[in-house]
């Protein structure tokens, strides 16, 4: 593929540098005639022909990210705690619960 665009450029310079030398051209006019022959297709070819690759890597991320959070749960989930002991029951309901500290007045 980049060959292709390589090989174009070169012909798109070629075409710029005719026009800046020949009588009746301009150096505005090559700089014009290769930015829009040559620059601009190229550039939007080499994005549109990169898009699979973008979407792979993307899914690659997306697998990779998904496969690290499981492995993180089974790893949580299957640890025990360090004391070996059972699990504590919930505390009782006399415990009040934190929040703002009413002042009397």
């Amino acid at each position: 593929m980049y060959l292709i665009v390589i090989a174009w450029l070169y012909v798109t310079l070629l075409m710029a540098l005719a026009e800046a030398f020949s009588t009746q051209g301009s150096v505005l006019g090559a700089i014009i005639t290769f930015v829009f022959y040559g620059l601009l297709p190229m550039a939007l070819v080499v994005y549109l022909m990169g898009t699979p690759l973008r979407r792979k890597a993307i899914r690659q991320q997306e697998q990779q990210d998904r496969q690290e959070a499981v492995s993180i749960q089974t790893d949580s989930a299957v640890q025990p705690d360090a004391g070996r002991h059972a699990a504590a029951l919930p505390e009782a309901a006399a415990v009040p619960a934190v929040g703002k500290e009413e002042r009397g007045i």
